[in-house]
């Protein structure tokens, strides 16, 4: 049975839980469940029982608080936690999976004496849509999808005191956490077996494996290699940030570091480095890495080769201090997570750089300082100054994010700050085809990849491993998913908002339309615009409107927005249209034909369009000022395609300023008298208003159209095939056809064909069809010929007009 967390009553797609009151997210679902609680409460008194319960409740629940899980429901003993459902920070699989690793040891600490529960653990990772007002502890209602079937699946399956993962979960902890593959599980109503994994224990941060020649950031390495050789000819200690945002290559370029400055002239330089991982298990664990970096010491080792190792590294301090600072070291590789012996071991540490750094160059380096808790950064500077104080040869290298600022105080002239930035277009083909050519598939992919990576190694490398493989939602590789995620998540609701509108259209928005799109009034838009254009999320284009600056960032958040959401903003901005607005043609010249509404209509060939049918009274109906709207005749009315006598039917056209008699002249050319734009006879009679540069003009039907069946603000031209039968112009190549339906899309959403809630139905438009007894008028009108004679003024390409001196062709 497919489990899901419905809601009661779900509001509509509007007022007051706007914007985006529901997303499609990815995210990490935990259910955990006891073992054999049956037989236990059957054994318990109902008040032990109540006890029990409390006790297992609040435990499971602070564990998977402390790791920012949201407990959304209690199944009978379960309890189903969401990661990532309201923000993503890239780790949410990771902070799932420690927090089932946890869920047990806590349980045996916090139970009363004499009990033990064992829990089983399923996690596992998945698309979901989330009501993000519903995101508590206890919002019942908060997420629905197939993820959360399968999770509860995997902690069926689990053994006692177990955490069982899926495949996507596996994936995106891969090198955080010691995981073994299990049996393939077999899930009713899935069509294939379910591969799963148990975890075995947090992994240890071990040195990333880079492979092939490093690609673009020659500059960077060299200027952060000048800056530590300064630091070793002048004594003066020196502060090197390696800046880039996740998956630039700023672990790759500290590699690089290590190996390029072995020696500076001549003398061996020491390197100390320590690796951050992300939620480390103490304030200080980084350096604990560094420690048995230093000493040699692996995992698993004898206290007797711990304790050689310490003494053999530790030959340089006093004597009478040596004991005592093996003994707080081997305390601290012990537990790190212990503050007692973690601030012990941080001080016996850095006597131990500074002691180094007397005898020879020593460089401290940490990997993904950002991570770290303040007390590693605080350690860094108490080193940084004593080494300054002393005047020893020995530099801090950092790497870290943009975001991340490290005050570093006394430090003027001796802290250099090394950006990484986008990789340029040559670099980045030539670092996917070597992807590409070392995962044994072809380069040709390379240049389409190009737009996506935007310059960023990493995802060079996420994309090159996608191909050949099951496509991903939003066609985005699963790590570049994540960091996206984050990015978005770490905008407020107003500018994700907006963001995933822009998102929504792949052609630049104005301000205006996103307003109406998100309901808000004129000018609201602006300011959030602005500011994600100065955070390089969106970009401003030429014509003034805006577009998402990243394609992969585009992909995302369009794809968060609920098929409800777009068809929303579909209806938004179909409302706000002007009905019968006209486009503006070539050399300034305003078309008479009405567009088709938002979403109604596909244009192809030459992309023509139905002309307006009048209505009963000779307007047609739903017309207002601004212009007709194609439709069918009012019940009641003529014969559709037929106008009835003494009416009004409004049309536009420009209004240039043309010179005296410029009108008659055109009048003339066209065997009419055609108002220009319009191709409406001059023997009618009109009335105007200005609007602009444009005049809307209300023509007058005689009964010669109405006798004629033709529609209102179309030209009384024809051809002499036509002219005998007393028919309506005939029809040009391209446009609707007659007889067939037309082709209901989302015209604001273009490249999204399939129909969503609220928006216009396939059949919503009617039928293009015989009007009057004969096809309708689609493409600009021919003019009247007399005799086969060549009107003068006139092109010979039908629909072309010279009015004024200025040249349009009425499409």
């Amino acid at each position: 049975m497919l489990i899901t967390t419905p809601v009661g009553s779900r509001e509509a797609v509007t007022g007051a839980r706007w914007p985006v009151p529901e997303e499609r997210r990815t995210v990490t679902v935990l259910f955990a469940d006891i073992v054999g609680s049956t037989g236990l409460v059957e054994r318990l008194d109902p008040e032990d029982v109540r006890a029990l319960q409390q006790a297992y409740f609040g435990t499971v629940a602070a564990v998977l608080h402390r790791w920012h899980g949201v407990v959304e429901k209690y199944v009978g003993d379960a309890v189903m936690a969401l990661f990532g459902a309201h923000g993503s920070d890239g780790f949410d699989a990771y902070r799932a999976v420690r927090a089932g690793l946890e869920i047990q040891d806590a349980l045996d600490r916090r139970l009363p004496a004499g009990t033990r529960l064992r829990v089983r653990v399923g996690v596992a990772t998945g698309e979901v849509l989330v009501d993000l007002a519903a995101t508590r502890d206890g919002g019942h209602g908060a997420a629905s999808g197939a993820v959360i079937t399968t999770a509860a699946r995997l902690q069926e399956h689990a053994p006692p005191g177990g955490v069982v993962l899926c495949a996507a979960t596996r994936r995106a902890v891969a090198g955080l956490v010691e995981q073994r593959p299990l049996t393939a599980l077999a899930v009713a109503g899935r069509a294939a077996p379910l591969d799963v994994w148990r975890v075995t224990g947090v992994a240890r941060r071990r040195p990333d494996r880079h492979h092939g020649p490093l690609v673009g950031r020659r500059r960077e390495l060299a200027t952060a290699g000048d800056e530590i050789a300064r630091a070793v000819r002048e004594r003066r200690p020196r502060w090197i940030s390696l800046v880039g945002p996740a998956g630039s290559g700023r672990s790759r370029l500290l590699h690089e570091l290590v190996r390029a400055v072995s020696t500076v002239d001549g003398t061996p330089v020491r390197w100390c480095v320590a690796r951050c991982p992300p939620f480390p298990d103490g304030e200080l664990a980084p350096l604990a890495d560094l420690v048995r970096g230093l000493t040699g010491l692996r995992d698993g080792q004898s206290p007797e080769t711990v304790r050689r190792r310490l003494g053999a590294t530790l030959d340089g301090l006093p004597a009478a201090r040596r004991g005592a600072a093996a003994h707080a070291l081997a305390e601290f590789l012990a537990a790190p997570a212990d503050p007692a012996a973690a601030a012990g071991g941080a001080e016996v540490c850095r006597e131990l750089l500074l002691d180094l750094a007397t005898g020879q160059p020593v460089v401290v380096a940490v990997d993904d300082l950002d991570r770290a808790a303040p007390a590693l950064n605080r350690f860094l500077h108490r080193v940084f100054a004593a080494a300054t104080e002393r005047s020893l040869p020995l530099a801090v290298v950092a790497t870290h994010g943009p975001r991340w600022a490290d005050l570093l105080p006394g430090a003027a002239g001796r802290r250099r700050r090394v950006p990484l930035p986008a990789l340029g277009t040559v670099d980045t083909g030539r670092l996917l085809r070597h992807l590409l050519d070392r995962a044994g598939r072809p380069t040709a992919p390379a240049a389409e990849l190009l737009p996506l990576i935007g310059g960023n190694p990493g995802a060079a490398a996420a994309y090159a491993a996608m191909l050949g493989a099951d496509a991903e939602p939003a066609g985005v590789p699963e790590p570049v998913r994540r960091l996206v995620d984050a990015r978005l998540d770490r905008l407020d609701g107003e500018r994700r908002a907006v963001l995933m509108a822009v998102a929504a259209r792949d052609v630049d928005v104005p301000a205006a339309t996103l307003a109406r799109m998100l309901g808000w009034p004129a000018g609201r838009a602006e300011p959030v615009l602005r500011a994600l254009v100065d955070a390089g999320l969106l970009r401003r284009a030429t014509t003034g409107g805006y577009a998402v600056a990243e394609p992969a960032v585009a992909r995302v958040a369009a794809h968060r927005l609920p098929r409800a959401v777009r068809a929303e903003f579909a209806r938004r901005l179909r409302d706000a249209e002007p009905v019968g607005a006209t486009r503006p043609a070539a050399g300034g010249v305003t078309t008479g034909r009405a567009t088709c509404p938002a979403g109604v209509g596909h244009r192809s060939g030459g992309g023509a369009r139905p002309a307006p049918v009048p209505g009963a009274g000779g307007r047609t109906p739903g017309v207002t000022a601004d212009g007709p709207t194609p439709g069918v005749a009012a019940g009641g009315g003529p014969t559709p395609g037929t106008a009835a006598g003494g009416g009004l039917t409004p049309g536009t056209v420009a209004v240039g300023g043309p010179t005296p008699g410029a009108a008659a002249r055109a009048a003339a050319a066209s065997g009419g008298g055609a108002a220009a734009g319009t191709g409406a006879p001059a023997s009618r009679r009109t009335g105007s208003r200005r609007t602009g540069s444009r005049r809307t003009v209300a023509v007058h039907v005689g009964p010669a159209d109405a006798a004629a069946g033709r529609p209102a603000g179309v030209s009384g031209g024809a051809t002499a095939e036509s002219s005998a039968r007393g028919a309506l112009p005939a029809v040009r190549a391209g446009g609707n056809r007659p007889g067939r339906a037309v082709r209901a899309r989302l015209g604001v959403f273009p490249g999204l064909r399939d129909p969503l809630p609220g928006g216009p139905s396939r059949e919503s438009a009617g039928r293009v069809g015989a009007v009057g007894g004969r096809p309708p008028a689609v493409g600009p009108p021919r003019p009247r010929r007399a005799g086969g004679e060549r009107p003068v003024g006139a092109s010979a390409r039908a629909g072309l007009t010279l009015a004024g001196g200025v040249r349009g062709l009425a499409a």
